[in-house]
């Protein structure tokens, strides 16, 4: 097997009221180099304990099954994890590893990495196609599972606008953020939410940035969510404040997501503030849509 390298955008799904429906994909990336290897070797940049673990590796353990499923045994390997996504940040870091190691695994085994294959092994690890879809394909999906079927649309994100994504400094896993959702909701809540997320489509494609401060509203999951983020609510003030065009949670959280066509740092500023007044050291990144998706190289 010759050297290979899965590059992998970051996600930020939800983007407001499209709770488990919206993704996009971002200018943020992980990498993945592999190559045959008698046994698991992992070399994690920057150094991480857990992740060198090859029973607690998201990556290796896709890879395995990925290989044992098409009847073959895991030898094993040498990987070179590259992190540039923070793990449990609302990020899609898990929804990386899943897709390179698809893709890798893909590459070697020469098969047409069909929607169906790329499914029946990424639901495996994570039943979310929009953190999987964007990460795979790139750009602005919106996605829903029924029936063991995945179901999915791109539309095009506006070029002209980026994402200001703040990132605190504590974690908070998918498990413990969906934890603190009700199961049931209101009519009127669901109304709010369908109203909003199809209004968010609407401004997109005809433009209308300025109604996006509405259509990021929610009432599905960051009433609840907010309460493990402290600060969450001035954090958005202060971005809408600084000249944002709309801005929600990322994800599960606890990055805070903000889009805007203008004034990047002054609001990625604003909301490190936010955070700041409840002891919460953060950093901000201005990203861009990244409309690629992932992609393997041969590196020797």
């Amino acid at each position: 097997m010759k050297k290979l390298r899965a590059i992998v955008p970051a996600t930020t799904a939800n983007l407001g009221a499209g709770f488990d429906t919206f993704g996009l994909a971002l200018s943020l990336y992980n990498e993945f180099e592999v190559e045959e290897h008698d046994g698991v070797v992992i070399e994690t940049i920057p150094d991480n304990p857990f992740l060198k673990t090859p029973e607690k590796n998201l990556f290796v353990q896709v890879l395995k099954y990925a290989c044992e499923r098409r009847g073959k045994t895991f030898h094993g390997a040498k990987v070179k994890q590259i992190t540039n996504v923070p793990v449990a940040r609302g990020l899609g870091s898990s929804a990386t590893a899943i897709v390179a190691a698809i893709l890798i695994s893909a590459t070697v085994s020469k098969v047409e990495l069909t929607d169906d294959l790329f499914f029946e092994i990424a639901y495996r690890f994570e039943p979310h196609p929009d953190n999987l879809l964007p990460a795979w394909k790139g750009g602005f999906i919106t996605a829903l599972l029924q029936n063991k079927k995945t179901y999915y649309q791109h539309i095009d994100f506006p070029q002209d606008i980026k994402a200001v994504v703040v990132i605190p400094d504590f974690e908070l896993s998918t498990e413990k953020a969906r934890a603190v959702l009700p199961e049931k909701i209101s009519l009127k809540d669901g109304v709010f939410n369908v109203q909003r997320a199809s209004l968010f489509i609407s401004a997109l494609v005809n433009k209308q940035y300025d109604i996006l401060k509405i259509a990021m509203d929610d009432r599905f999951h960051q009433p609840y969510r907010k309460k493990l983020i402290p600060g969450f609510d001035e954090v958005i003030s202060n971005a809408l404040e600084a000249g944002a065009l709309g801005a929600s949670l990322s994800g599960a959280g606890p990055t805070v997501l903000a889009l805007a066509i203008e004034k990047f740092d002054d609001i990625g500023k604003a909301m490190i503030e936010g955070f700041e007044k409840h002891s919460i050291k953060a950093d901000y990144k201005v990203l861009e849509v990244d409309k690629r998706g992932a992609r393997v190289e041969i590196i020797e």
